[in-house]
């Protein structure tokens, strides 16, 4: 009964991972005959599973839609990634349902592996979130990278910077951050024996090290990346927002620096490459905002205000 019980679900595993088995794949995977897959797929309807046969070329056993969700057989790596997609929808990735994926996560948590467990939690203590991601990052280097910042272990990569130019770096890493369009390691340089941010997409060949650090004291890593992805243009300035700083960081994100007021209200530092560009991007912004300064972003939007009216015409 233990070898039945067993093999009916690595046959319910095999109709998971693909859509459509033929009777004798499933026999060769299993290593029995075609009338005891028959057999299996009896016993699994039995239990409410629709699987379903159609016959001709291209035809074998699939798993179709019941009216019931069935119990989802997931490898280690399948586990982890719904478990972090679940902890990224928990923190507002996606709108609306973040009590479901709490609860969702606390039960996928209790029956997690040991080793897997360990995994979704590297990421998650390593990860601080600017806004909700909607970058794709590369899953095994989320986990390299997670597991080097628990372990303390250097990072060897090779890294692409804006201008195009390739380099070997050395580093050890101390903070993920998401920004909503981008994902970034906070980290410390060895080579050039300061910290440096740098964006997951442009790291490529990264492995960890046999060498372990002492951590040093570090930067916030939520202000290292807001000061590194908003101070490196030309041109900034400051605005006044009739809310809480906590309501405006939502908003935010990393685009800009939101700093709390005495006064209980709060203030946006923003930077582009000119105020028409500044002014023409924050136009789109669902907040309503004051210019506190300087004067050439207010007459930024006086001339962006004179073409919308002569347009109108």
């Amino acid at each position: 009964m233990a070898a039945t019980t067993a093999r009916l679900l690595r046959l319910l595993a095999m109709l998971q991972a693909r859509s459509v088995w033929s009777s004798q794949e499933l026999a060769d995977e299993l290593g029995v005959t075609t009338r005891s897959v028959r057999r299996d797929v009896d016993r699994l309807r039995e239990l409410g599973y629709p699987v379903r046969a159609s016959r001709g070329v291209g035809g074998g056993y699939q798993l179709g839609a019941g009216r019931a969700l069935p119990p989802l057989l997931l490898d280690e790596r399948e586990a982890v990634a719904v478990a972090l997609a679940l902890r990224l929808a928990a923190n507002g990735a996606v709108a609306g349902i973040g009590e479901a994926a709490v609860r969702t996560m606390v039960k996928l948590d209790q029956v997690l592996p040991s080793a897997a467990r360990a995994q979704v939690a590297a990421v998650h203590e390593a990860t601080t979130m600017l806004g909700a991601p909607q970058a794709l990052v590369d899953p095994d280097l989320l986990m390299t990278i997670s597991r080097a910042i628990r372990d303390h272990v250097q990072l060897r990569c090779d890294y692409q910077a804006k201008s195009g130019e390739q380099t070997q770096r050395r580093i050890e890493p101390y903070d993920l951050v998401v920004t909503g369009n981008r994902w970034y390691l906070v980290a410390f340089d060895l080579d050039r024996d300061d910290w440096r941010s740098f964006r997951l997409d442009r790291m490529s060949d990264v492995s960890s090290s046999t060498f372990s650090f002492r951590p040093r004291e570090q930067p916030d890593p939520a202000a290292y990346i807001r000061e590194a992805t908003t101070q490196r243009w030309g041109q900034q300035a400051r605005l006044l927002v009739r809310e809480s700083a906590v309501d405006v960081r939502e908003t935010v994100g990393s685009w800009g620096e939101v700093v709390e007021r005495s006064d209980g209200l709060c203030e946006i530092r923003v930077s582009a490459d000119s105020f028409e560009g500044m002014a023409a991007w924050l136009m789109h912004s669902p907040m309503q905002f004051e210019v506190i300064d300087p004067p050439e972003l207010k007459e930024a939007f006086r001339r962006l205000a004179d073409r919308a009216a002569q347009l109108a015409r």
